[in-house]
């Protein structure tokens, strides 16, 4: 079969992208279709993929891609996939699903739903100015309704987990089938390596909560580090008292993350978050996760298995957490097993089923 990728956009490398990873994996040969490649971005991953991007590829739209929302649904329908396919594959959130083709089966794999459209007080929160935010909401309206209706067209939809196949029935109408995200299990697996400290991952943005693994922290007193970059860092690192916290930065090399996390005596994962492909990759490597008690945390950590669940995105509820965690023992090799259904191999078996029908 002549497959095409579609993704929303590349000036960053998270979650998503490592899922875009393994579907230029499982289909060498499919060119990638996104609305902005910024190569530096992502370690120049996809370079020779790309096959075409939209109006938006410019520098400046690159470094600050969160301006320019509002004309993203032109810039989807600006990019024209023709009819060479016999099908395409939407590894997206909402913009790479409304990539236009003829003829071709739509798979839409869904990562989340447009957060900016059916969350906005939340995330139009995040990056606007108050001024704005008054003209954004109506703006997020309108953007529900496209997102609505493009998500219609697809043949197909796979969710990344229970909560996103929720999320898809209420505001979508629409049935999904559940495949995991894919976690490298035989890349990530437990070493032997000294529980030496606490660790968080991830792109250090609002949302992500970050601000309550600081403030927890800064009472606890125990090591812990911060691995990520993001527009939060300096409030961060200001907000840090001690030199218990470490920030380490984003860090590109695999051997290094995973060593990272083989140190790791828990990881904390105080997010709402569909999935959580890092928290996965952490129980791959034998790391219980701290985790708040909703979307995907709730399908990834069985409590006195491999984590604990805290009820509140508060400093108090995670310190209470780690006082909980402290007191118990976890089995690395267990954990790590808790990770198994989320295998690359199965990821790539269970898609190639779905794409085979």
């Amino acid at each position: 079969m002549r497959v095409a990728l579609t993704h929303d956009y590349l000036n960053q490398f998270g979650g998503a992208e490592r899922v875009l990873e393994v579907f230029a994996e499982a289909y060498p040969d499919a060119p990638i279709y996104t609305l902005f490649y910024d190569g530096p971005a992502v370690n120049g991953r996809f370079k020779n993929r790309i096959k075409k991007t939209s109006f938006l590829d410019k520098p400046f739209v690159r470094r600050r891609h969160r301006a320019f929302i509002p004309l993203f649904p032109l810039a989807s329908a600006s990019v024209n996939l023709g009819k060479d396919y016999d099908v395409v594959i939407s590894n997206s959130v909402g913009f790479g699903k409304a990539m236009r083709h003829k003829n071709a089966k739509h798979v839409f794999y869904c990562n989340a739903l447009l957060r900016y459209a059916w969350d906005p007080e939340t995330h139009l929160r995040d990056f606007l100015p108050s001024w704005i935010r008054p003209f954004a909401l109506p703006a997020a309206w309108l953007m529900k309704k496209w997102d609505r209706a493009t998500a219609r067209r697809a043949d197909i939809i796979v969710a990344n987990s229970e909560y996103t196949r929720e999320r898809i029935k209420k505001f979508y109408g629409r049935d999904s089938e559940i495949v995991y995200p894919p976690v490298d299990t035989d890349f990530f697996r437990p070493g032997n390596n000294r529980k030496e400290y606490y660790l968080a991952v991830g792109r250090l943005i609002p949302y992500k909560k970050f601000d309550v693994v600081v403030e927890a922290f800064n009472r606890i007193g125990a090591p812990i580090k911060i691995v990520g970059d993001g527009r939060e860092l300096e409030r961060l690192k200001a907000a840090a008292l001690g030199t218990n916290i470490e920030f380490t930065g984003f860090v590109h090399d695999p051997e290094e993350l995973r060593e990272i996390y083989r140190g790791a005596k828990g990881f904390l994962f105080p997010q709402i978050e569909d999935f959580g492909l890092v928290a996965a990759e952490a129980l791959a490597c034998g790391v219980p996760v701290l985790g708040y008690a909703s979307a995907g945390a709730k399908e990834m950590v069985v409590p006195g298995k491999n984590g604990v669940l805290f009820k509140e995105q508060s400093a108090d509820s995670l310190v209470q957490a780690v006082g909980e965690f402290e007191k118990m023992e976890f089995d690395p090799v267990n954990v790590a097993e808790t990770a198994d259904k989320f295998s690359r191999k199965e990821f790539v078996r269970r898609f190639r089923e779905i794409v085979g029908e």
